[in-house]
């Protein structure tokens, strides 16, 4: 596992009314700050990455969906560096992914649409964070579909 990344399981509370899906609490052990919140939908196949904050730690859940998220360790000071780390994300694995600052991630629609949710510690400013085409880069992960 990277360092600093935690997985943490969510609620998700059915009834014959529709479903509510817990996200993040600021009672929580692992809740940092509020910044901003937001969603995003991708579509199946699509990839949204490669990208990473300074500051801010980002705490992806995915509602409605399903995605594969990849995250990548190049901090210099972190025991993981060089490290990769997948994760399935929906409804068969509802969980909260806390991403500390300084890794790089990115995600991969696995369904027909799939909408992630982010409760960001600070508000988004794009002069403190980097991009990185999903193809053409130096971290060492393929984004084609493996048959295991």
């Amino acid at each position: 596992m990277i360092k600093g990344v935690r997985k943490i399981p969510l609620k998700r509370i059915p009834d014959e009314r529709g479903t509510v899906h817990h996200m993040l609490r600021a009672d929580e052990p692992h809740f940092i700050s509020f910044g901003e919140i937001y969603f995003t939908t991708i579509y199946r196949d699509v990839i949204k990455g490669w990208h990473r904050h300074r500051d801010i730690t980002l705490n992806y859940a995915v509602p409605h969906g399903r995605i594969k998220l990849v995250l990548y360790d190049d901090r210099s000071d972190s025991d993981t560096r060089g490290t990769c780390q997948e994760y399935f994300l929906g409804p068969d694995d509802y969980a909260l992914v806390q991403i500390p600052p300084g890794v790089w991630n990115g995600f991969k629609g696995m369904s027909e649409t799939a909408l992630i949710a982010n409760c960001a510690t600070h508000p988004h400013d794009p002069s403190r964070s980097d991009r990185l085409d999903p193809f053409d880069n130096d971290i060492p992960y393929d984004w084609q579909l493996r048959n295991k």
